[in-house]
C-alpha cells in the first residue's frame, strides 16, 4: 500500500479500497475451498476410523492403522481450526473495506453506530448539527470497535479542544492518514464485530478497594481443597472413606458460608469484564506500532505497566474470567463445594484488581483516543480534498473558502465562501423555502465542530478562532416534559446567551428565530437577542423568511450584513442554485410550492 501511495500516480481512496477488497475476497475464496476440502477429509477419515474400530473389535487386530488414522484426524482438525480462524479474520477485513467503499459511494447511512445515546437536549448544539443519529457525523466517523472509542469521539464532538490540543490531534491523524493497514488491524482485532466491554463498569471495578475475607482465606481454602483431594485418593487406595466424608462435610459447610457473599462479587467481575479478548487484541496492536508524532508517542508510553504489557495483564484477567464462567459447567458445579473453585478464581481476580485495577482507566483512555485518531485519519484519507483548518488565537473569526456540508455527497454539495470577524459579527440570511438556508447554517456548525475536534473540514480553506458553538435549528417541543417549542427555543437561547459571557467567544447559528410568536414580538425579540450577543463579542448567523428581520443590520452599522439565497423558474418549475449572495432576497415561493403540489390553484390565488 505504501508503494502505491508514494508512486507518482496516486491511487484514489476508492480504487485503493476496491483493490484491497478484491484481494481479500480472493483470499477468502481460497480459505473457503480449504474449509470444504478439510471438512470432507474429516468426514471420510471419521468413516475410516469407525471401520477400523469395528474391525479391531471384531478381529482384535489392526490397532496401529486405527491409531494412525486417529492421529491424522487430529492433525486435520487442528489445520481446519486454523483455516476457520483465518476465514473469520478475512471476513472482518472484507467487512472493513466494504464499509469503506460504501462510505465513498454514499451508501453508509444507517449501517453503523449512530450514537443516539449521546444526544443531549441541554447541550448548545448536540441535537441541531447532525452530530448523532442515522446518517450523522458520528456514524460517518465511527469506524472503531470499542465503547471507549465511541465515548471519546462523542466527547470530542461535544467539547471543543484548545488550539494546541487540536494541532496535536491533527499531527497524529496526519501521520496515520496513509496507514490503511493500521486501521484495518484495529478494526479486525479480536473475534467479534462489536465489543461488549463496558468501560465504566470495568474502571469502577478496577478502582474499588476490596478484600474478600481475611488474608488467610486463600491459604486456608487451598489447604482444604488439597486435603480433600488427598483424602479422596487415599480412600480409593485404602478403601477407607471416613476422612473424605469428614472433609466433604467441612468443605461444603465452609463453602456455603462463603458463597452467600461471593456470588454477587463474581457476577460483578463477569459483568465488568466481558469480551476482554478484543481489548487484548487492540492493546497488542498499539504496543507494537512505531509512532513518530509526539501525541502518538505519548499515548503509547502511557501503556507501560512495569514489567508486563497491558495486553498481557488484560489477557491474565480474561483467562480468570473465562475460568470463572466455567463454574456453571455441571462437573465444575459438582466439585465446586469441595475444592473451592469459585473462591480461588475470585481471589485471583481480586489479586489482579489490586495490581492492575488503578491502571485500567488510563489504558481505556489510550485505546479510545487512539481509535478516534485512527478514525480521523481514515476520514482524511477518504476525503483528500478536505482542508486541515488553521487557528487564529487573536480575535473571534470564521473565514472559510468553498465551504460545504460534510454529510452531503460531493456531487451534490454546493460550496460557498463565508467570512465572519474583522468587524462583521452578524449575517441575517434571508431566502425562500427550500433555498438551502438551514443546510448552509448546519454546514457551518458541523465544520466548526469537526475543526475543533481535530478533523479536516469540507472546505478549500478554513481559518478560525476557538469558538463555543451555539445553535437553535432543530429545537423540538416535549409532550412528556410539557414544554412548547417556543419555550424550548427561548431556553436554548438563554443557554447560548449565558455561554457568550464565558471566556470562549460564541458562534451562534439561529434558524427561523422566534417563529412561534407574532411578527412584532419576533422582530423586537430577535433584535434584542442578536444585539446582546454581538455586544458580548459573539459572531453568527440568523436565518429568516420574515423580511422585517432584514432591517436589523441597518441599525448595527458595519457589524451586521444581509445575505440571501434565492430561487428561479426553469421550464415552469422552481429551481435553486444554493449560492450565497449579498443583500436581501427579493422573491418568495410559498404560494408557488403550494400550487405545485395541488394544495391551491391559480383560480383560488386570484
Amino acid at each position: 500500500m505504501e508503494e502505491t501511495l508514494d508512486s507518482p500516480k496516486v491511487e484514489s481512496p476508492l480504487a485503493a479500497y476496491n483493490r484491497l477488497l478484491q484481494q481479500n475476497r480472493d483470499r477468502l475464496a481460497f480459505e473457503q475451498n480449504w474449509d470444504k476440502f478439510l471438512g470432507y477429509a474429516k468426514v471420510a477419515l471419521a468413516l475410516l476410523i469407525a471401520f477400523l474400530i469395528l474391525r479391531f473389535v471384531h478381529e482384535l487386530r489392526g490397532i496401529w492403522p486405527l491409531l494412525a488414522a486417529a492421529a491424522v484426524f487430529v492433525v486435520l482438525a487442528i489445520m481446519h481450526e486454523g483455516v476457520l480462524g483465518r476465514i473469520r479474520e478475512i471476513k472482518s477485513i472484507v467487512l472493513y473495506y466494504e464499509r469503506g467503499v460504501a462510505r465513498l459511494q454514499d451508501r453508509w447511512a444507517g449501517t453503523g453506530e449512530c450514537g443516539d445515546r449521546f444526544k443531549d437536549d441541554t447541550h448548545p448544539y448536540s441535537r441541531d448539527l447532525d452530530l448523532f443519529g442515522r446518517g450523522s457525523i458520528f456514524e460517518l466517523l465511527c469506524t472503531f470497535r470499542t465503547r471507549a472509542g465511541e465515548e471519546t469521539l462523542a466527547h470530542w464532538l461535544l467539547e471543543p479542544a484548545t488550539p494546541d490540543e487540536i494541532r496535536a490531534r491533527q499531527n497524529a491523524a496526519q501521520e496515520l492518514k496513509a496507514d490503511v493497514e493500521f486501521r484495518e488491524r484495529l478494526f479486525t482485532a479480536g473475534d467479534r464485530v462489536r465489543l461488549g466491554l463496558h468501560p465504566n463498569l470495568l474502571t469502577t471495578w478496577g478502582e474499588q478497594v476490596s478484600s474478600f475475607g481475611s488474608r488467610w482465606l486463600p491459604l486456608s481454602t487451598a489447604a482444604l481443597a488439597i486435603l480433600w483431594v488427598a483424602s479422596l485418593v487415599y480412600g480409593f487406595l485404602r478403601d477407607f472413606y471416613a476422612p473424605v466424608l469428614l472433609l466433604s462435610f467441612v468443605n461444603l459447610f465452609v463453602n456455603s458460608r462463603i458463597s452467600k457473599r461471593l456470588e454477587p462479587l463474581v457476577e460483578a467481575v463477569e459483568a465488568s469484564s466481558s469480551d476482554l479478548d478484543l481489548l487484548v487484541g487492540i492493546l497488542k496492536i498499539l504496543e507494537r506500532e512505531q509512532f513518530k508524532s509526539p501525541r502518538l508517542v505519548h499515548l503509547q508510553s502511557a501503556l507501560e505497566a512495569g514489567g508486563i504489557t497491558p495486553s498481557a495483564a488484560v489477557r491474565k484477567l480474561d483467562r480468570i474470567v473465562h475460568y470463572l464462567e466455567q463454574r456453571r459447567n455441571l462437573l465444575v458445579r459438582l466439585l465446586n463445594g469441595f475444592v473451592f473453585y469459585s473462591v480461588q478464581l475470585y481471589l485471583r481476580a481480586e489479586s489482579w484488581q489490586r495490581e492492575f485495577g488503578p491502571a485500567i482507566r488510563g489504558w481505556l483512555a489510550v485505546v479510545g483516543e487512539m481509535e478516534v485518531l485512527a478514525a480521523l485519519s481514515g476520514y482524511a484519507f477518504e476525503h483528500p480534498d478536505d482542508a486541515w483548518p488553521e487557528f487564529d488565537n487573536e480575535r473571534p473569526g470564521f473565514d472559510a473558502e468553498s465551504l460545504a456540508h460534510p454529510l452531503l455527497p460531493e456531487s451534490k454539495a454546493v460550496r460557498n465562501d463565508l467570512k465572519l470577524g474583522d468587524g462583521l459579527q452578524l449575517i441575517v440570511l434571508s431566502g425562500p423555502n427550500m433555498s438551502g438556508k438551514s443546510t448552509f447554517v448546519r454546514g457551518i456548525g458541523v465544520n466548526a465542530v469537526l475543526a475543533q475536534c481535530g478533523a479536516p473540514v469540507r472546505a478549500k480553506r478554513l481559518r478560525m478562532s476557538r469558538l463555543a458553538v451555539g445553535a437553535s435549528i432543530c429545537v423540538l417541543d416535549s409532550l412528556q416534559g410539557g414544554v412548547s417549542r417556543f419555550y424550548a427555543e427561548i431556553k436554548r437561547l438563554k443557554l447560548i446567551s449565558d455561554s457568550a459571557q464565558g471566556p470562549i467567544p460564541v458562534m451562534f447559528l439561529l434558524d427561523e428565530l422566534l417563529s412561534g410568536t407574532n411578527s412584532h414580538d419576533r422582530f423586537e425579540g430577535t433584535q434584542l437577542i442578536v444585539n446582546a450577543l454581538v455586544q458580548r463579542g459573539a459572531i453568527g448567523l440568523v436565518t429568516t423568511h420574515d423580511l422585517a428581520l432584514a432591517q436589523i443590520p441597518e441599525s448595527m452599522n458595519e457589524t451586521a450584513r444581509n445575505c440571501h439565497f434565492e430561487d428561479h423558474l426553469e421550464n415552469g418549475q422552481l429551481a435553486f442554485d444554493f449560492k450565497l449572495k449579498p443583500g436581501v432576497v427579493q422573491t418568495s415561493n410559498a404560494l408557488k410550492l403550494m400550487q405545485s403540489i395541488g394544495l391551491v390553484t391559480l383560480h383560488s390565488l386570484s
